[in-house]
């Protein structure tokens, strides 16, 4: 049970660590708490708050992938490589996929709801 609460704390403390140096991950959080504050607005059914929290999830997921290869990829190569530069574009390329997907279904989610409430 003891490494279970290890395991745990470590998680929780690189959450903490991602989002209080990450500027991507600040903006992400940003744009998080407003999918969801805008889910309870316009009262999403439970399949749409599945979709909008998996899509948060996602994007701050591959984000938090994506600054883990970064900083690795840093520490094991200061000097800018091709094969470093490769590799970070592709996470970061992850990152983009998701966030546009995530878009994508917010839009999908929430715009007829807005128009919905406009007329």
């Amino acid at each position: 049970m003891m490494k279970l609460i290890k395991a745990f704390t470590y998680a929780l403390r690189g959450v903490y660590t991602f989002f209080s140096s990450d500027p991507n991950g600040k903006l992400e959080l940003c744009f998080a708490i407003i999918a969801i504050a805008t889910g309870f607005v316009l009262h999403i059914s439970n399949t749409e708050w599945i979709a909008v929290l998996l899509c948060t999830a996602m994007v701050i997921s591959l984000e938090m992938i994506n600054a883990s290869i970064e900083k690795l990829c840093d520490m094991v190569e200061p000097n800018f490589h091709t094969t470093i530069k490769s590799i970070k574009d592709i996470a970061a390329g992850a990152v983009l996929v998701s966030a546009v997907v995530s878009l994508i279904i917010g839009l999908i989610i929430f715009l007829p709801k807005i128009f919905e409430q406009l007329n």
